[in-house]
């Protein structure tokens, strides 16, 4: 019995042995530096609200948690890093991070993690920042609910919004960045969860990740980005429930899928995109209840995709619903609905009598000739696309959905 009140009373120790420090103008510690330098690892820092114009703020081997009251402005003063962390355990909640060195030949970020574990960066504001988040190998950390936002500007003195590099088991959920040269950037990163984020409006890919495996990507948007989104030399991914929106450019796309294989998209909208989904090297790679919208192309493959399958796609109103270049392999169109679509169903099974060519002879012309693209929707044009599909020359004659869908596809 004495035994078991002894741990009972220790257990209701040790909240206590973790220490709170204030920071504030009347406070008397009045710098992040100074809370940091005198803080024992499990202490917690409280940031009163008011203006700290400090940078080069260092978390070393000691886990803390630093919370701003009402927003507290940590101003860099377009002086290197704001906070560079080397721990473990490490939370930062609640602050307003501003004006962040730039540089071309130093990552200068909001937060700098190096090699940290359990770590926590939630709900924070970054504005006129060059690198938002910059995490270097690390494991097991969670980004939340974090606005970031900058003028842009060129590509060359930008930096990215979420930038992830040889990571692994990062959580980045429910943030908002805008602005940045690339939104979210993981490269050599794994088992990965991005989900519900907001990219909008940045110079170049609204998400953009190379050389990540086992990665997935669940109801983010991106909407209105420079080059829209790439995801290269990758295999293991799972894309879900996310929107692609209004990429428009003569290199611009929805999604650039680069060398990718064993992956899944399914139950994604690509809408208003000079080209929703550009597929170069793909191999294995199913696309599933997905629907194209108001396109220029909807689907283009180039040579050396294998074992890709458009299934139960919803194809509507695009210029051209897909254009290919190379052999088809064993890749296939099968299933889906097409709004192009005029054939009959006698039968009544909901499925069309007729076979579909989605490739038209006219994607073809304008990828040889794209000054061709001014007779779209010519009369002239029809008959062209007509004649071709009656005997195919130039298209494809083997690339056909047999089963094309007489109702739009609900999933």
């Amino acid at each position: 019995m004495k035994y078991f009140i002894s741990i009972i009373f220790l257990l209701n120790l040790l909240p206590t042995l973790a220490g709170e420090i204030r920071v504030c103008s009347p406070c008397e510690v009045k710098t992040v530096k100074q809370a940091i330098e005198i803080a024992q690892s499990g202490d917690t820092i409280i940031i009163e609200k008011g203006v700290y114009e400090e940078f080069n703020i260092n978390i070393i081997n000691k886990t803390l948690h630093i919370k701003g009251v009402d927003y507290p402005v940590i101003d860099a003063g377009m002086n290197g890093t704001a906070f560079g962390i080397k721990a473990n355990g490490v939370t930062i909640e609640g602050l307003k991070i501003i004006n962040i060195g730039r540089s071309y030949t130093k990552d200068f970020a909001a937060i700098l993690l190096n090699g940290s574990e359990n770590f926590t960066i939630k709900n924070n504001i970054l504005e006129n920042v060059f690198f938002g988040f910059l995490i270097e190998k690390s494991v097991k950390g969670v980004i939340e609910g974090n606005r970031i936002k900058s003028e842009g500007g060129e590509e060359a003195n930008s930096g990215n919004g979420i930038h992830l590099w040889s990571s692994s088991e990062i959580i980045v959920r429910n943030n908002h960045v805008q602005g940045m040269r690339d939104g979210i950037y993981i490269e050599f990163g794994k088992n990965c969860e991005i989900l519900n984020n907001l990219s909008e409006k940045n110079i170049r890919y609204g998400l953009h990740f190379m050389f990540s495996d086992r990665n997935s990507y669940i109801g983010n948007t991106f909407e209105d980005n420079g080059a829209g989104v790439a995801v290269m030399f990758s295999k293991f991914i799972e894309m879900k429930k996310n929107l692609f929106r209004k990429s428009w450019g003569s290199a611009s796309y929805g999604l650039l899928l680069k060398e990718i294989s064993d992956a899944t998209l399914e139950h994604n909208i690509f809408e208003d995109n000079t080209i929703a989904v550009n597929a170069d090297g793909t191999t294995r790679v199913l696309f599933i209840e997905n629907d194209f919208k108001n396109n220029g192309y909807a689907i283009k493959v180039h040579g050396g995709a294998y074992s890709t399958s458009f299934t139960r796609n919803n194809f509507l109103y695009n210029s051209f619903d897909v254009a290919y270049s190379g052999r088809l392999n064993d890749n296939s169109f099968t299933g889906n609905y097409w709004s192009d679509y005029t054939g009959y169903d006698l039968n009544k099974d909901k499925i069309g009598d007729v076979p579909f060519r989605p490739v038209k002879l006219f994607s073809y012309l304008v990828n040889k000739t794209p000054e061709a693209i001014v007779l779209l929707r010519s009369i002239f044009i029809d008959l062209v696309d007509f004649s071709e599909k009656v005997s195919p020359i130039f298209t494809p004659a083997e690339l056909i959905d047999h089963e094309p869908q007489m109702n739009r596809i609900k999933w």
